[in-house]
């Protein structure tokens, strides 16, 4: 496992205590409904209290989608040693992991994982 899968999964832990008293992951996101993107990261929202990461998806006729990924607080993301530029990946492909909104919004996600096309990834959700 990597330096950066390592931070963010230790970062996780230390913050299950508090995870449950904001909201339930679960509640609104659906564990069964499971999916996986590619494109190129347009914009972060470096908000609380959550990140918002924006995905370009471009489908096989070329007309692109924008994504919106829902991840962790900013404190859990800065103290597993992540930014907002690191998390763009300077305008590299990158595929994303990700759980489906369980009320049915098109093209929201609760963010799983981040694989960029030069192998290096974050985990930032157990699976």
């Amino acid at each position: 496992m990597g330096t950066n899968k390592l931070l963010v999964l230790a970062a996780l832990v230390l913050a299950a205590g508090t995870a449950g008293a904001h909201h339930s992951v679960a509640g609104q996101f659906d564990q069964a409904k499971r999916t996986t993107i590619t494109g190129t990261i347009s914009k972060v929202d470096w908000i609380n209290p959550h990140v918002y990461i924006h995905m370009d998806v471009a489908d096989e006729k070329g007309a692109v989608t924008s994504w919106r990924l829902e991840s962790l607080p900013t404190a859990m993301l800065r103290k597993a040693g992540l930014t907002s530029e690191l998390i763009k990946g300077g305008g590299q492909k990158v595929t994303a992991a990700a759980l489906m909104a369980r009320n049915g919004t098109p093209n929201l996600a609760w963010l799983l994982n981040l694989k960029y096309e030069d192998g290096h990834e974050y985990t930032l959700a157990g699976e």
